[in-house]
């Protein structure tokens, strides 16, 4: 595994990278509040099939940092699509597979839908979940609601000053409530706690759970990726979703699946029994499994 950086447009992106070189790119894409450890099982056993196997820090995390101090800290889904196709035109990648979830799904599902070329397929935790901004004041259950009470937290001044002072405080309860079945253990929490001390994790955190409610501003530079992903669009790219079944989030329904609609392409839903948000840490197994399936039924 080596360590390196790249520069885009506007961040110096920290990653890491596993196997030859010359092998299919595949990108691995961590969530919040978690970062490119939650792949420890998952990159090897891929390099060793041959292929070259990316993972960066997202924006916000880790060693990644902004080139500007006048860029926007901006956590927005259009950020993080844009992130990720930069990313792969520094690294000259015409066309990867996408592996995410939480924040790097919805990157993932951003490239995939917006310039489907880019992406040779795409595993993606919970489907599609590319914001519905417009939708978001629309409640839902409250049996729902009250799980996204972080969310309403970081709305608030005082969820701003919570992030700042206790945020391995906060990852630890919430990877615990997502995850009801995965019982990590401090040493686990510990590797990747040290990613939350990025400088602008705060503000990319706030500006990413206010502006999906419209409540704070987007990037200016990037209101043209904004206003295409509002109109929702499909997914044209061989899919397979991965939904843990466990999940505190959003938990699944076995009857229902609001997602496959929205994919026109190869489109496969695997529910995965006591697993939850964290899939590719608690599902090692199955997230290498749906990324070889892709790899072996679409061309390079």
């Amino acid at each position: 595994m080596e360590s390196l950086k790249i520069r885009t447009d506007v961040l110096e992106v920290a990653y890491e990278a596993h196997g030859p070189a010359d092998g299919p790119p595949v990108i691995l894409l961590h969530g919040f509040p978690y970062d490119p450890r939650c792949f420890d099982e998952v990159a090897p056993t891929l390099a060793a099939d041959g292929c070259r196997v990316l993972v960066p820090y997202l924006r916000g995390y880790g060693p990644t940092r902004f080139l500007s101090k006048d860029t926007p800290r901006s956590g927005e889904q259009a950020a993080l699509g844009h992130d990720l196709l930069q990313f792969m035109d520094a690294l000259k990648i015409p066309r990867a597979l996408f592996m995410g979830y939480d924040w790097g799904g919805r990157a993932g599902c951003v490239v995939a839908a917006l310039w489907p070329e880019r992406a040779r397929g795409l595993v993606s935790c919970t489907g599609y979940n590319i914001q519905d901004i417009a939708g978001s004041v629309k409640p839902v259950a409250a049996a729902q609601e009250h799980r996204f009470w972080y969310q309403y937290y970081f709305h608030t001044e005082r969820g701003r000053a919570g992030l700042t002072e206790n945020r391995r405080d906060i990852a630890r309860v919430l990877w615990k409530l997502w995850s009801p079945n995965w019982h990590f253990t401090d040493a686990t929490f510990d590797r990747t706690a040290p990613s939350f001390d990025n400088p602008d994790y705060v503000d990319v955190v706030i500006q990413s759970y206010r502006h999906r409610f419209g409540y704070a501003p987007g990037d200016p530079a990037l209101l043209g990726i904004e206003a295409r992903i509002q109109a929702q669009p499909e997914i044209g790219v061989p899919t397979i979703n991965l939904d843990g079944e466990a999940d505190g989030v959003r938990p699944i329904s076995r009857t229902m699946d609001p997602s496959a609609k929205k994919f026109t392409a190869f489109y496969e839903r695997r529910i995965l029994p006591t697993i939850g948000h964290n899939v590719p840490q608690e599902a090692p197994a199955e997230t290498v499994e749906a990324i070889r399936a892709l790899l072996k039924s679409t061309p390079r």
